[in-house]
């Protein structure tokens, strides 16, 4: 719990930093500095009819939440730029007050332009949560996206992901940049273990004319586990790009992961090497529909377990109209799943993922999501459906409605992980 305080004390300094040089470089005046801060109050009602995700033996309950938080929010297109959300909670169990809890919660997404040409940026998502599965924080996730691992008996944990990176632009469009991630998980019940991920990434683009350009990119990985072998994760990857029009492009792309664990010595290793190439395109219909599609084959040559190979594919289509915005993605492959409550590894996996948006009136905004998993794990089965629909409303300038249904259910070979929840969630919003 401690190492989980110290990470919430860095993102309020580094946020603090930000905010204190942003208002001493530039002068602002302290009536027009105040105005960026909107405080804000959330209450929640949500219905579950299976809280701890479990086969027999269902417990349904209502659950409160209200929530009293702070955004504030500055930019100056030329130097810099400030989104900030920090919340208190608490969790109220209508049937069960054990199962009560405080959940703070905070996002930071800033940039600053240390030159013209170099800038920085630090992003920050810390939440403290008992939610079975968990939205997915990776930099590519879609909406509606979650992690593979499924935490089940309703147990508390935190997660932090801290994100600086610095950019050098030497181009129109060539880059260099280096990144870095700490991703902290750390969860109260013994049955789930903590974890800690380091991530380096540096990345170079570069074009050699206007249609031919390349792309490198590096990431090393520490993985720190509470009881699993710990791993050093290498990934490299290397893409070549040919653009035919602004429209258009096509492209080649090879990959390739290590990992090296830990293993006590009686042990065997589970150290693997996973290779991937593929080719794809990009495609702009118009102006508001826009498509990719990349294609491939992988091999997974593991040192003490199963080897494991098969196509490999990412197709996506998206759709942002004024009224309208609607995402459908096919992926296909394997999947990686580090640092969660189950922490599963590798594992072959297919998901298909759906979502439409839409303003029905001017101050009402509807929404349909689907999406189904495939995944097979250490012998293990899972097929996860879950659909659902959501509508927002406007009431006043200040004050949001929204309501949201789901239906979510797992079909495993393993009775155990099967599962099936409806869920209803009503909220109010108070924004000043």
């Amino acid at each position: 719990m401690k190492k989980a305080r110290n990470w919430v004390w860095i993102m309020g300094i580094v946020s603090c930093l930000l905010l204190f040089e942003t208002s001493l470089i530039h002068g602002e005046e302290s009536k027009d500095f105040l105005s960026k801060f909107h405080p804000y109050i959330t209450v929640t009602e949500e219905y579950s009819d299976n809280i701890n995700l479990t086969a027999t033996n269902k417990k349904s309950d209502f659950i409160t939440t209200v929530n009293a938080g702070l955004m504030f929010s500055a930019l100056s297109e030329k130097t810099y730029g400030i989104d900030l959300n920090v919340a208190a909670g608490y969790v109220y169990y209508a049937r069960d007050h054990k199962r009560d809890y405080s959940s703070p919660s905070g996002t930071l997404n800033a940039w600053y332009k240390v030159a013209p040409t170099l800038t920085f940026r630090v992003t920050d998502d810390f939440i403290r949560s008992d939610a079975a599965r968990e939205q997915d924080y990776s930099p590519n996730a879609l909406q509606g996206q979650y992690l593979l691992s499924t935490e089940r008996g309703k147990a508390i944990y935190i997660r932090n992901v801290f994100s600086p990176s610095l950019e050098y632009q030497f181009g129109k469009e060539n880059s260099f940049s280096l990144n870095y991630r700490n991703n902290f998980y750390e969860n109260q019940s013994r049955r789930y273990e903590d974890s800690k991920e380091n991530y380096i990434n540096p990345r170079l683009t570069y074009w050699f004319d206007i249609r031919n350009g390349i792309s490198l990119e590096y990431g090393l990985t520490f993985g720190d586990f509470e009881r699993s072998p710990d791993f050093v994760g290498h990934t490299a990857t290397g893409r070549y790009t040919y653009r035919f029009n602004p429209r258009t492009s096509i492209f080649g792309e090879y990959t390739q992961n290590w990992y090296n664990f830990e293993n006590p010595s009686e042990n065997p290793s589970n150290d693997y090497v996973v290779y991937r190439p593929s080719v794809g395109i990009s495609h702009a219909f118009t102006s508001t529909l826009s498509g990719s599609a990349q294609a491939g084959y992988y091999w997974k040559n593991a040192n003490g377990g199963a080897d494991s190979s098969g196509p490999y594919y990412n197709l996506s289509l998206t759709q942002r109209a004024q009224k309208t915005t609607y995402t459908v993605s096919f992926q296909g492959g394997y999947t990686e799943d580090y640092f969660t409550a189950e922490n599963l590894g590798f594992s072959k996996y297919y998901r298909v993922l759906g979502s439409i948006n839409h303003q029905l009136m001017p101050k009402v905004t509807t929404g349909l999501f689907s999406s189904f998993e495939w995944a097979k794990s250490d012998g293990e089965r899972d097929r996860i459906w879950n659909i659902g629909a959501n509508v927002s409303y406007q009431v006043l300038k200040w004050l949001s409605a929204s309501l949201r249904f789901s239906h979510r259910a797992n079909h495993s070979n393993n009775d155990l992980n099967d599962y099936s929840e409806y869920r209803g969630i009503f909220s109010l919003t108070a924004s000043f």
